[in-house]
């Protein structure tokens, strides 16, 4: 623990993974009690308000983001190509019989 540096000692504090002198702790699990879980449905419908609260891209920023990949991965492919042809070109030369 003596390569943790203040901060990090304090989030582990604050988190209840250290004691006072800094020492490894062992929070106790929590267990959720029976009445305390919840079934199918409540969690689908929780599930639902999260997904609400994201923000989604829209369709022109999904639309820039996909050519932009698209391109990068044309672009390196065809990179990749023309080096692997370089090589096998000058690998060819090498051992070429004489």
């Amino acid at each position: 623990m003596d390569d943790l540096n203040r901060e990090q000692k304090r989030q582990l504090r604050k988190m209840g993974a250290l004691d006072e002198d800094g020492k490894a702790t062992r929070a106790p699990r929590q267990q959720l009690k029976k009445d305390q879980r919840v079934g199918a449905l409540q969690y689908l419908r929780e599930v639902r308000e999260e997904m609400r609260k994201v923000a989604w891209p829209k369709r022109p920023e999904v639309t820039r983001y996909s050519i932009v990949v698209i391109i990068t991965v044309v672009f390196y492919t065809a990179l990749v190509g023309g080096f692997d042809y370089l090589f096998g070109q000058v690998s060819e030369w090498f051992y070429r019989p004489s």
